[in-house]
Parts: structure tokens; C-alpha cells; sequence
């Protein structure tokens, strides 16, 4: 990982004051990904509040399938990298933690917090089949340590619980609701201050985890989803996009690549920032 000496742990704490508390504002948080820090730029000269990062995206953009297949140190030199880029408050994508025992995800939650980071994603979903889902007791244990060590680091670092209940099971099973909103809260007990959950679309199921679950949630919001208004509208706290616009830029090069390929012109080479303007985008003043 590059050097942490520049860290300014009064900034830093600021940073992660606000953005807790854009989850409890009258506008819904929107909370676009990022893979590295060129993309997290263009968000940040969009105007956004804050920046998430996409471990799919990072993944890809390293070479690697996701599901914690490239190191934890890999993972935190491209959220570090994010962080030092934009003046926003970053949040990270670490998966499950990159460990099993509540300490170890500690630990990462730490290194987090010493890459400039001030928010962690942390989910539920495992990747042994025969048990998906994590024991919710343990997540809770492991959410608990977070906290501690955020509290002693001294950062109220923001904790965005994601529970993979519609995400692994048919969501044709009734009891997904239930077990949803049972883990959704037993995580913002533990001193989760957002519950994820992830691959949900439908409205009612939406509006009714919005008002069980005692928490602001995300919703991941994707083709064919509820607009950033009826999100808003229902109650959501927070949206976001996890790997979608990494993988919007992919489709983009591919139709570079067929230009070239195809037709040997530079279409898309019009209405791009210049060298300079991009240049001038990483310039430290």
C-alpha cells in the first residue's frame, strides 16, 4: 500500500461525519462506484457527495474474477489510491472482509480506515454452498468488533451491512422478507449504520424493508429497476451501483474496438476532455 504519513485523522473524521449523516437527509443519498481514481474523479467534477468503490470493478480492473480473488493488500492500495484522489468521502467495498473470524475483519476494517477511507461495505454471503449465508451471530459479533475498532482508531467509520438473502435464494421463497428484516436489524443493533440489501427490485418489497428494518438502506438500483425518485419516494436511504457503470465502460470499448475493427474511424473520439483537462484532473496544488 502506498504511505499512510499524510492521513489526517481530523479530516478524515469530518469526512465520515457527513456521510453518515447524508443517510438520514431529506434527499436520498445517491452513491456512484468507482474502480479507480480517474473514474472516481469524473463523480467527484459531477458533483456527487461521496464515492463508493466497486470490488467487481477493482477486481476487473486488476485481473481477477471477484470473490475476494485478489489479495486484501490489492484491494486496499486501489481503495487508498480513490481516497488520495478526490476530496470526497470514500467508501469501501470489501466484500466479506477478507477473513472469517471477527478479528480478522477487524483488521481489515482498520487497514480501511488507515487507506483514507471513512465507510465499509461488508456482506453476509459466503462463499461455501453448503452454507451461503453466514450465522447471524456471527456477523454480528463481527460487525460489533468493527465498530470497536473504529471507535478506537477514532474515526466513526460507516458500516453498510449487506445481507445476500435475495441475492442467493429463490426469491420466490416467502420467508425471504422475514429473514431480511431479522438480519437487517440484528445488524444495526451490532452498530451497523446502513443495511444493503442487495438484488432487490420489487416496490412492496422495498417499501416493507424500509419500514421494518430500523436503519436507512441501500438499495443497488440496475436496468429495469424503481427510478432514484421512487426509491426516494418509498423511503430508501441510499442508492447505489456496484460494478454497473464499470461495466457500462466496458460496453463503451467494445464499441471502440468494433469501430476500429470494422470501420477504421474515430467516432468516439469527439466531445472527450483533452490530455490537458484530464492531466489537470490528478494536479496536486
Amino acid at each position: 500500500m502506498p504511505s499512510t504519513s499524510n492521513l489526517n485523522k481530523e479530516d478524515q473524521r469530518k469526512k465520515a461525519e457527513r456521510f453518515r449523516g447524508a443517510h438520514h437527509g431529506s434527499q436520498i443519498l445517491v452513491l456512484p462506484n468507482a474502480w479507480d481514481a480517474a473514474s472516481a474523479k469524473v463523480f467527484e467534477r459531477a458533483r456527487f457527495d461521496a464515492i463508493a468503490t466497486t470490488s467487481a470493478g477493482i477486481a476487473s480492473a486488476y485481473g481477477y474474477p471477484d470473490g475476494e480473488r485478489m489479495s486484501r493488500a490489492d484491494m486496499l492500495e486501489a481503495v487508498q489510491r480513490i481516497a488520495n484522489s478526490v476530496a470526497l468521502p470514500v467508501s469501501a467495498d470489501m466484500e466479506a472482509g477478507f477473513g472469517n473470524t471477527p478479528e480478522e475483519i477487524a483488521e481489515t476494517a482498520r487497514l480501511v480506515l488507515e487507506a483514507g477511507a471513512i465507510g465499509i461495505n461488508l456482506e453476509d454471503g459466503t462463499l461455501d454452498k453448503s452454507h451461503p449465508l453466514a450465522d447471524i451471530s456471527l456477523q454480528v459479533e463481527r460487525i460489533k468488533t468493527v465498530r470497536q475498532t473504529a471507535d478506537e482508531f477514532g474515526v466513526p467509520l460507516v458500516i453498510n451491512a449487506r445481507t445476500d438473502v435475495y441475492e442467493i435464494f429463490d426469491a420466490k421463497d416467502k420467508t425471504l422478507l422475514a429473514q431480511a428484516i431479522q438480519r437487517g436489524n440484528a445488524y444495526r443493533e451490532a452498530g451497523a449504520d446502513c443495511i444493503f440489501a442487495i438484488s432487490v427490485d420489487n416496490k412492496e418489497t422495498i417499501a416493507a424493508l424500509v419500514r421494518e428494518i430500523n436503519a436507512p438502506l441501500n438499495i443497488l438500483a440496475r436496468h429495469g429497476s424503481l427510478t432514484i425518485a421512487e426509491l426516494e419516494q418509498l423511503g430508501v436511504a441510499r442508492v447505489s451501483f456496484g460494478s454497473i457503470p464499470m461495466r457500462a465502460t466496458m460496453s463503451l470499448v467494445a464499441r471502440i474496438a468494433e469501430e476500429l475493427k470494422q470501420h477504421g474511424t474515430y467516432s468516439f473520439a469527439q466531445d472527450i476532455p483533452t490530455y490537458t483537462e484530464v492531466n489537470s484532473y490528478f494536479e496536486k496544488e
